[in-house]
C-alpha cells in the first residue's frame, strides 16, 4: 500500500487512542490547566509556536509544487491558510490574563501539526495532481460542484462560529474582574464548548470541499481531540455553575445531542 495512506491510517489509530485516553485524562491546558503536565510557558506563546507548523508546512509544501497557482489548489491553499493565519498571529495576541500552558502539550501538539500539515499539502499539491480521479475533480469545474459548494459553505459557517465563540470567551470578564462566569450568547445558549463546535464544523467543510481522506482523517483528529475535551468541560461547569448549569440544560458540544 502507498506509504501515503499508511500515514494516514496511523494517525487515525492515534486519533482513536487520543479519543479514549481523554475521557480518563485531561488535556491540562486553557480550563483544565494542571501542574501534573509539568512546566509551562505563556498561553500566548505556546499558542503561537504549536499553531504555526502547519501553516509553514502547508505554506512550503504548495511554493515548491508545480500546481501552486492552478485552480483550484491556490484556492484550497489560501481557505486552509486563511484559518490557520487566524489562529498563528492574530488569536494568541488577543488572548487575556496571563494563562500559561504546559511544555508537554505544546510538544504534543507541534508534532501533530506538523504531521498534519504534512498531509494536507502533501495530498494537496503533491499527490493529488497524480492521480486519476482527482486530476478530472481538481479542476476548475469544482467549484460548481456540490460537495465544493457545500463543504465551503459549512466551512465559513464553522469558522464564523469559531470566532464568534473565541470572542465571548475573552469578553466574559470586565477589566479587573477576576470572577468565573458560565459563557452565555450565540451556541454557548446551547453548549458548553459552543467554540469547539465551529472548529468540528469548519474540519468537516474541509474534508467535504476537498473530497479527500486526508480532509477527512483531519476531521476525525478534529472530534477525537475536542469531543472528549468538550467533555470535561461540560463536567467542569456543572459543577462550577451548578443552579445556572441546571437550568439552561446545555449539551457538550453538539446541539440537542451530545
Amino acid at each position: 500500500m502507498d506509504q501515503f495512506y499508511n500515514l494516514l491510517f496511523v494517525v487515525s489509530l492515534i486519533g482513536l487512542i487520543v479519543f479514549v485516553s481523554l475521557y480518563f485524562v485531561d488535556a491540562g491546558y486553557g480550563k483544565m490547566i494542571s501542574d501534573k503536565w509539568g512546566p509551562a510557558i505563556n498561553n500566548k506563546i505556546g499558542w503561537l509556536l504549536m499553531e504555526c507548523p502547519v501553516f509553514f508546512v502547508v505554506l512550503y509544501l504548495w511554493a515548491v509544487s508545480d500546481v501552486q497557482f492552478q485552480l483550484p489548489f491556490l484556492v484550497f491553499f489560501l481557505i486552509f491558510e486563511t484559518h490557520y493565519f487566524q489562529r498563528c498571529f492574530i488569536f494568541p495576541f488577543l488572548m487575556k490574563g496571563k494563562s500559561k500552558m504546559p511544555i508537554v502539550i505544546m510538544a504534543f501538539s507541534v508534532v501533530f501539526n506538523l504531521v498534519n500539515g504534512y498531509i494536507q499539502g502533501y495530498w494537496l499539491f503533491v499527490k493529488a495532481p497524480t492521480v486519476p480521479l482527482y486530476q478530472e475533480l481538481y479542476t476548475v469545474s469544482w467549484f460548481t460542484d456540490p460537495r465544493f459548494i457545500i463543504g465551503t459553505l459549512i466551512f465559513i459557517v464553522g469558522m464564523c462560529i469559531n470566532l464568534h465563540s473565541d470572542h465571548v470567551i475573552r469578553n466574559l470578564r470586565k477589566p479587573g474582574d477576576s470572577k468565573h462566569y458560565l459563557p452565555h450568547g450565540g451556541l454557548y445558549n446551547y453548549v458548553t464548548s459552543a467554540n469547539y463546535f465551529g472548529e468540528i464544523l469548519e474540519w468537516a467543510g474541509w474534508a467535504i470541499l476537498t473530497w479527500s481522506w486526508a480532509g477527512f482523517v483531519f476531521f476525525l483528529f478534529t472530534c477525537a481531540n475536542l469531543v472528549p475535551r468538550a467533555n470535561s468541560i461540560y463536567h467542569k461547569y456543572a459543577v462550577e455553575f451548578a443552579d445556572e448549569f441546571k437550568q439552561k440544560k446545555l449539551k457538550r458540544v453538539f446541539q440537542f445531542v451530545y
